[in-house]
């Protein structure tokens, strides 16, 4: 079953253990990426899964090229060019102190990336779906006409369109980003958000809602999930919901609200997590999601996969989700204990 995503992949540099970037000597190296993190989830979970990106010929580019492939992702539409890959620094936090990122992606090359270097016949043909988020029309005005493009020649040819909303503040203002995303979704048929994302990109706020608090209103975010929907005509609505108790531990579970089996919004099972690495957590959700609706009766069932998924992520250092399908079908259906396989 083929599957797309298109996006950035960066260089990720990230602190050894919970160093400050100040104290830090060296920094472990992997790649990572919204897009790129959810085609790796969709991959492991034996999908045929596509990233279309624009990356330099040099060995850098080709690194990421290697890292997209070793985890069985086709490599297939990525275009060569430009000069640079973008990176990230990360400093995870602990306790009280929270985790950061700074960017350093400038001039990268995806931001050169043109609707006309991509055959959108052969990049759709016998594909079910096709996944962006919104950290990648926020690059620049050339990634908000090629990613306009795609989405617009997956709606003609019948594929899924899906959008997670996540908004990036260091890229883009909030009137930048509801004069971009609004219109783009008009091709969206399942948009995945938080309660900050369908503010700012958006305009929908979740009332007595806030994004830094432990405690969640859920009534407010089933009213939101119903206002995202009869707005925008979508077939489904996920909001993911996190209760941030400290830098180490989270709560997590997700609400969906469709046309199928979740007229009515449905919350999922609850997860307290000891967080190793949040980072991709909100991307192992959507692959799961997305894995979920294509392959699942229940679309409550869906929802439960995309939330154990994520959970499962989160314990595991990197952007990507290493996990197999086994593994969260397991935590779906009720493990989760932490004993030992042997």
């Amino acid at each position: 079953m083929k599957v797309i995503t298109l996006g950035e992949i960066m260089l990720r540099l990230s602190t050894p253990g919970f160093q400050r970037f100040v104290q830090a000597s060296s920094f472990d190296v992997t790649f990572g990426g919204g897009e790129a993190n959810v085609a790796v989830s969709l991959a492991n979970y034996g999908f045929e899964s596509y990233f279309v990106t624009k990356l330099p010929r040099h060995e850098i580019g080709q690194a990421a090229v290697n890292h997209l492939r070793r985890f069985g992702v086709s490599d297939r539409f990525i275009v060569r060019g430009g000069e640079r890959v973008g990176i990230y620094f990360l400093e995870t936090g602990a306790s009280q102190r929270a985790s950061k990122v700074v960017y350093d992606r400038a001039g990268a090359a995806v931001t050169t990336l043109t609707p006309e270097e991509l055959d959108f016949e052969a990049l759709f043909d016998g594909a079910r779906w096709f996944h962006f988020t919104g950290i990648t029309p926020a690059l620049g005005e050339i990634p908000r006409r090629t990613v306009t493009a795609a989405a617009r020649a997956a709606k003609a040819a019948g594929v899924t369109v899906s959008c997670d909303l996540n908004y990036r503040k260091k890229l883009w203002t909030v009137e930048e980003a509801q004069a971009t995303m609004r219109p783009l979704m008009e091709y969206v048929d399942v948009c995945i958000a938080n309660e900050e994302d369908a503010e700012k990109s958006l305009g929908m706020k979740a009332g007595g809602t806030d994004v830094e608090a432990a405690h969640l209103e859920e009534e407010a975010y089933v009213e939101l999930a119903r206002r995202l929907k009869t707005t925008y005509g979508f077939e489904a609505v996920a909001i993911t919901l996190r209760e941030s108790f400290s830098a180490s531990v989270n709560g997590w579970s997700a609400l969906l609200h469709d046309d199928r089996d979740c007229r009515e919004p449905y919350r999922s099972r609850r997860y307290e997590i000891q967080l190793v690495d949040r980072v991709g957590g909100g991307d192992a959700f959507a692959g799961g999601l997305i894995a979920g609706l294509l392959q699942k009766d229940d679309t409550r069932q869906a929802l439960e996969f995309a939330v154990a998924a994520s959970c499962l992520k989160q314990t595991i250092p990197g952007d990507f989700n290493l996990v197999s399908r086994e593994e969260v079908e397991k935590l779906a259906a009720g493990g989760g204990s932490g004993r030992v396989e042997r």
